[in-house]
């Protein structure tokens, strides 16, 4: 893996460490002692996911410009991998912590029951919305000529990771139900139909590059295999690694409904 340390992707992640650790540590000070362990826990899920982000956008850069198995895990890790784990870090509380006071009070009033901020991100993380909207975006990018576009222009491979990451933070937001808490969770057997249903949905995807008789990509002839062994590695990447995340996930759900009130708060 060869890191390319972009400087347009670097600069944001270096300080979204910076700012969260500040605020993480404002909170942890004014937080009692019965507290730390779950800040410890935010924290930790928190770099985890700042981390696989930095794998996926800097680490396999370069590869995933070269062949289609690498660019399938960076797709993977940024949307099933890193936005899960900053969503279960649930980091708003230190985020907040790392603005100044008039800030923290006009992030405050964009976030009140009536605010327009808040009854839009509602509408978007209602389960057919959040479902439809990620869908969309993981099958219209896959479109030989948006993908091909994207594998040839910087700026817009930038913005196909803007639009998976905002997908991903909308489909996983009504599951895992981080602050702020725009409405109340779903049951547990809707959250686990949807997720069943987005298993389908990235599978199918899978299977279908998995099984195509021709390459379906404009990347170069490559030393280390042929484009159609390399694509269908990837699609079973997708359909195999993407739906044993999404099964992992209905266990998390039916665990916390097995084990009641003491699952939940363990978790």
């Amino acid at each position: 893996m060869d890191w390319r340390w972009r400087p347009e992707v670097t600069l944001p992640l270096a300080l979204a460490v910076v700012a969260y650790a500040s605020g993480w540590a404002r909170l942890a000070h004014r937080s009692p002692a019965g507290h730390r362990r779950a800040l410890v826990r935010r924290l930790v899920l928190s770099l985890a996911g700042l981390v696989v982000l930095a794998v996926a956008l800097l680490g396999l850069h370069d590869a995933a410009h070269e062949r289609f198995l690498p660019h399938m895990i960076q797709h993977l890790l940024l949307m099933m991998v890193a936005i899960p784990l900053l969503l279960l870090a649930d980091p708003l509380p230190a985020v907040l912590w790392a603005l100044p006071a008039a800030a923290r009070r006009r992030v405050g009033a964009w976030l009140t029951e009536r605010a327009p901020a808040r009854r839009a991100w509602r509408a978007l993380t209602r389960l057919p919305v959040a479902w439809t909207l990620y869908a969309l975006v993981l099958w219209l990018w896959h479109l030989p000529v948006a993908y091909d576009a994207a594998l040839a222009h910087g700026w817009l491979h930038d913005l196909e990771h803007v639009s998976f990451a905002a997908a991903a933070v909308a489909f996983w937001w009504p599951v895992i139900a981080p602050a702020p808490r725009v409405a109340r969770p779903p049951p547990p057997v809707a959250r686990v139909v949807y997720l069943v249903l987005a298993a389908f949905s990235s599978g199918a995807l899978g299977v279908l590059l998995a099984a195509s008789p021709a390459p379906l990509y404009a990347y170069a002839p490559s030393a280390t295999g042929s484009l159609l062994e390399d694509q269908a590695w990837g699609g079973v990447a997708m359909w195999a690694l993407g739906g044993a995340i999404d099964m992992a996930a209905v266990l998390v759900v039916v665990a916390r409904v097995v084990g009641g009130p003491r699952a939940a708060s363990v978790s």
